[in-house]
């Protein structure tokens, strides 16, 4: 078993810096900050190394700007070098819970995505209907406004239970923090993170993730698939489903 110690170590590295770079920069590079970013490369991945390792990182303020299509969204967007941080931390920590992550969860993992989930949705669907030759319910839903309402506590504690080095640990909560944009008071009171960060897609895999394992193994859903905060269960029975709905509502209520 890998030392927690040296997670940190590993975030910390030129190497995992230098590829969490790389990975920002796919489809952006001719984007004005980017270029800025590598005309400097070296020094700017040593700048962030040392913020790191001495505890100095301060993430810049959010933009954040309206998106209308295909519904209104708020979009907060990070500046290039938080979301170099960004993926230097998922590098790292993303293996860890992605074990433990249910096949059918499709957002933001490799080899999943919108496409896989609509195909897995077609499977689904032929399985129980039988090759449509029987009647087939889909139970659709989101949370409502979730990435408003995500618990920092509630979150940092489950992370807690995979990572016990608190310097990740501090680091994870200084990228929540950052969060100003929400409502309801976003990283001011501990609530709420940003749509559009990269940390945020996966940390809603991770806050989620007490969903997925409820759904698949207390209410022994076969046939359930989650994409973010939107899922879908189908079922022959629309009074199992209307079971399903009462239940789950309860589970969020109690656990988020």
């Amino acid at each position: 078993m890998e030392k927690d110690f040296d997670l940190f170590n590993k975030l910390c590295s030129y190497e995992n810096l230098e590829l969490a770079f790389r990975k920002a920069r796919k489809r952006k590079t001719l984007k004005h900050y980017v270029i800025e970013f590598e005309r400097s490369l070296k020094q700017n991945i040593l700048d962030l190394r040392n913020e790191l390792i001495f505890h100095a990182y301060k993430p810049r303020l959010l933009k954040t700007f309206i998106v209308r299509d295909p519904k209104t969204r708020k979009i907060s967007k990070s500046h290039f070098r938080d979301r170099v941080i960004h993926h230097a931390l998922c590098n790292i920590i993303e293996p860890i819970f992605e074990k433990s992550f249910i096949h059918d969860s499709y957002a933001n993992r490799i080899n999943k995505g919108s496409l896989k989930a609509i195909e897995r949705f077609d499977y689904f669907k032929r399985k129980v209907s039988k090759n449509n030759s029987r009647v087939c319910y889909v139970l659709k839903a989101d949370i409502k406004s979730y990435f408003e309402r995500v618990n920092h506590e509630i979150l940092l504690n489950t992370i807690r239970k995979k990572i016990k080095d608190e310097r990740i640990i501090w680091l994870i909560t200084i990228i929540l923090q950052n969060h100003r944009t929400s409502p309801i008071g976003g990283g001011r009171n501990g609530i709420g993170m940003p749509l559009g960060n990269l940390t945020s897609q996966f940390f809603a895999n991770i806050y989620l993730d007490e969903l997925d394992q409820f759904v698949k193994h207390e209410l022994k859903s076969k046939y359930y698939i989650r994409y973010v905060d939107d899922f879908i269960i189908l079922h022959h029975s629309k009074n199992v489903l209307a079971e399903y709905k009462t239940k789950i509502n309860e589970f969020l209520k109690t656990n988020s």
